[in-house]
């Protein structure tokens, strides 16, 4: 049972009752509502040492709650009223008010409720306690001196708002050590509650303005700090607010660049990430250091924790020995990514002024070639109030910058106030690439592609843009890791499919990948296998539909090094996967070699054709395959040829299943000899057809396959002739539509070219027999055509946003300009629902629909 009246106090007797509590040698069960908080995690990491039971509860888990729960800490997600009721005090956060259920409870049931600042003010009874306090700068500092102590063998307790690699943790309890250093939050006024041995103020300005009536109320703060301290007071006399309130006290000791200041910096130097300095105490130089993070406001915060170790008998060696160990606090200018290409930095830095000593860093660190490019989460919708202008004004430092929505922390949103508010604050006062993006989802994709080589970036804000950061810089190892397997060729982040698809719609691939080597592509597909990374072949993007999310995991496009060769031998072409159809087209007709006019005109390449089994003409690709070598999803390279069995992969119009488990590297293709203007006179046909029947609008080729029909349709039309020289007009062609739709839109048209005079076929299949030259006839094979279906609903030019049914084939969704691609999946839905309810008809879609409609990448 606890032995404290029920009370929300702030007194120092309870402190001291408090102080008795906590260290009197009893294991109580205590319990921290917001453990997760970097705050309260810390808070729970000192009293599990001290040997205290703890609980804590959150909305959210975190790494450190994950590390505190290995040493006994009793983690519950969500705030639960029956959490109050075995415990024997209750500790809360700054963020916790009535109508938290755990809060309330433990109002109902007596129990004793302290506040953060209480606890650690009660721990730091028994030490010689150093609050490091200011607006800016605290956990820097904090971290630093206690790094500092450490080194000097002095064994300090310590209490930081962040994690600190170099101390392995955000807080430590020691038994034996004197000293306790602590970082001391300002922002809900209980700074009031610490009664150190020695404190630092760093700096005081306008800032907190949701707690804080004026800047009078916050000096009035820091004033009852300054009057409880035992011992000295360290305070940096460049800042106003700091100098405002410390100068004239007897125990001050002024820390700065001036004459007038007991310790001093100067010949201040700055180069490859890290500080060197001339340190001046009492007006002896004691030698250059050097500070292993950039930035002259980490200088300043280095000169305090020189002041403060050296005022304490720490000798000046290990000063220096730890300056120069020092690697920085998570989220305080935090060097995530680093090559030869761009530079990732993460910053807690969320007030204009922190904005602006973090952005001055990060232009130190750039070349003249680099650009300074900022991705900025604001904080709080009070402080975006207060300090709209300043925001915007500071942010005219960085190149480009790209402001999200505002993180609320645990205000209520203020309308009219966004992250918009400082965009345009910015651009009136002449910022030419500021940009809103209220969403962090997909903000990685949107800034990406714009970097360039010698960029620097840098994310600010204290919500959560630190997790987009992290996620970018995930995807920059892996990339970085793939194409260390993969070798020649290139892999980029978030390329957006739009760019690579007949249709131009389309998110980003998370990794866009073009190997230039077939041993290189292997190994890739063994990799991703093995890793279990999602992996999609991708040609030249027609008949294919991303999602406007774009497409998880690794998109391969096979277009360069060996996969765009081809090699002409007698009557047979060798090509690689990634040589277009109409360059295959072209060399045939170069040596003569019938057999791929079929081709001309199909936005495809080799690899897509063999997958699909693409055909056009009466032809299809398998009828000219003699070889094909292909990958394994072990990354073995094995070859077929027409010697073996078919059965072994299977062979159907628009599906080859095998290709679902394998991919394609090059095949080799058979032709026949044919005069060059019997080839010409089918590429005319080729041509003619799909100019009179496809829509020069970007499309996915058709959108539908035909649906069933009991009945067999025939129809009779004309076809004039469409060669008009009279040195060809011995061949009269004669068409055939097999199918009114396929991605290439000419389908199996078959041409045959019969001498007129002497009535005997001179080209052609040998398979294809003489049809009467004005008629053709539809065989549906048991289907109507999806695209006269369409027009008899009439369906023709209806739209949806920018995107729209066609007015040259009903079968055919056309891009006008910026339509989504979930534009184009509303309209294929209107359309699939006006056939069912018209005609009982269900569409099924021919367009390949892929990838996912928000963009959440896999990690």
């Amino acid at each position: 049972m606890t032995c404290f009246s029920t009370a929300i106090s702030s007194s120092q007797e309870n402190i001291q009752e408090l102080s008795a509590f906590l260290l009197g040698g009893v294991s109580y069960e205590i319990h921290l509502i917001g453990v997760a908080g970097s705050g309260m995690s810390g808070l729970a990491g000192l009293l599990l040492s001290i040997g205290h039971r703890v609980s804590g509860s959150d909305r959210v888990t975190s790494e450190e709650v994950e590390r505190l729960c290995t040493r006994g800490l009793k983690f519950f997600m969500g705030h639960r009223s029956e959490d109050a009721a075995s415990a024997d005090v209750i500790v809360y956060s700054s963020a916790i008010r009535a109508g938290n259920p755990t809060f309330d409870r433990a109002l109902e049931l007596g129990k004793r409720l302290v506040r953060r600042a209480e606890v650690l003010s009660a721990l730091m009874i028994g030490k010689k306690g150093i609050v490091i306090s200011g607006m800016h700068g605290k956990t820097t500092t904090s971290s630093l001196a206690a790094h500092v102590f450490g080194t000097a063998g002095l064994n300090p307790s310590h209490y930081v708002g962040a994690e600190i690699p170099i101390l392995g943790t955000n807080a430590r309890w020691s038994a034996e050590g004197d000293y306790f250093i602590a970082e001391g939050d300002e922002s809900d006024g209980t700074l009031v509650h610490y009664e150190p041995e020695h404190a630092v103020i760093l700096n005081i300005e306008p800032e907190h303005l949701d707690f804080y009536k004026n800047i009078e109320a916050i000096d009035a703060v820091y004033q009852r700090l300054i009057d409880q301290t035992k011992g000295s007071l360290f305070y940096w006399a460049e800042d106003p607010g700091a100098k405002r309130l410390c100068a004239g006290h007897p125990c001050a000791i002024a820390v700065g660049v001036t004459l007038e200041c007991t310790y001093r910096y100067e010949s201040l130097k700055q180069e490859n990430g890290s500080s060197s300095f001339v340190v001046i105490a009492k007006n002896r130089p004691l030698g250059r250091l050097e500070l292993s993070i950039p930035g002259a406001h980490n200088v300043s915060n280095a000169m305090i924790v020189i002041a403060l170790a050296l005022e304490l008998g720490v000798p000046f060696d290990k000063i220096v020995e730890a300056l120069k160990e020092f690697r920085g606090a998570k989220r305080r200018f935090e060097l995530k990514y680093k090559n030869e290409h761009l530079t990732v930095v993460d910053d807690y830095g969320h007030h204009p002024t922190e904005i602006a000593a973090t952005l001055a860093t990060a232009r130190s660190q750039l070349n003249k070639k680099g650009r300074l490019f900022v991705l900025f989460q604001p904080h709080r919708y009070s402080r975006t109030v207060a300090f709209e202008k300043e925001f915007g004004k500071v942010l005219l430092d960085a190149d480009t910058v790209f402001v999200t929505d505002i993180y609320p922390a645990s205000e209520e949103a203020i309308p009219g106030v966004s992250g918009e508010s400082i965009v345009k604050r910015a651009q009136e006062l002449g910022h030419s690439s500021i940009f809103y993006e209220p969403q962090l989802e997909g903000l990685r994709s949107k800034f990406f592609q714009q970097l360039k080589p010698d960029d620097l970036l840098l994310s600010l804000g204290a919500g959560n843009i630190h997790e987009e950061t992290a996620r970018l810089v995930e995807d920059l190892k892996k990339r970085d890791y793939l194409l260390s397997i993969m070798g020649a060729g290139r892999i980029s982040l978030y390329e957006p499919l739009s760019a690579h698809t007949t249709m131009r719609v389309g998110g980003p691939a998370q990794f866009w990948a073009e190997p230039e080597t077939e041993e290189g592509f292997a190994a890739l597909v063994k990799i991703c296998m093995e890793e279990n990374i999602p992996l999609m072949v991708m040609g030249r993007g027609s008949n294919l539909l991303v999602r406007d999310g774009g497409i998880p995991g690794v998109v391969v496009h096979l277009a360069k090094g060996s996969f765009a060769h081809y090699t002409v031998e007698g009557e047979t072409i060798h090509a690689g996967v990634g040589v277009k159809l109409k360059q295959l087209t072209a060399a045939a007709r170069q040596i003569n070699l019938s057999g791929f006019e079929w081709m001309e005109g199909i936005p495809g390449n080799v690899g897509g054709a063999l997958r699909m089994n693409a055909g056009a003409m009466g032809d299809q690709m398998f009828d000219q395959v003699l070889a094909f070598r292909y990958v394994t999803q072990k990354g073995e390279i094995k070859e077929w040829n027409i010697h073996q069995a078919e059965p072994f992969f299977g062979i159907h119009y628009r599906d080859i299943p095998f290709f679902k488990t394998h991919y394609a590297l090059s095949a080799l293709l058979k032709g026949t000899p044919a005069p060059k203007i019997q080839i010409d006179t089918i590429m005319e046909a080729s041509k003619k057809h799909r100019r009179e029947t496809q829509p020069i609008a970007a499309s996915a080729g058709c959108t539908f396959k035909n649906p069933p029909l009991n009945s067999t349709v025939a129809a009779k039309s004309s076809v004039a002739s469409v060669l008009t020289s009279s040195s060809m007009s011995l061949y009269t062609p004669r068409l055939r539509a097999d199918a009114p739709c396929s991605s290439s839109a000419t389908a199996n048209l078959k041409v045959d070219f019969t001498n007129t005079n002497s009535n005997t076929t001179v080209a052609a299949k040998s398979s294809v027999g003489p049809t009467a030259p004005s008629e053709v006839s539809l065989q549906h094979n048991k289907t109507i055509s999806a695209g006269r279906l369409i027009e008899e609903l009439g369906l023709k030019n209806h739209t949806v946003g920018k995107a729209r049914v066609s007015e040259v084939h009903g079968n055919f969704i056309v891009n006008d300009g910026g339509a989504t691609a979930n534009e184009v999946l509303q309209l294929i839905d209107e359309i699939k629902s006006v056939a069912w309810k018209k005609r009982g008809m269900l569409l099924e879609t021919e367009v390949q629909i892929v990838g996912v409609d928000k963009p959440k990448f896999q990690h």
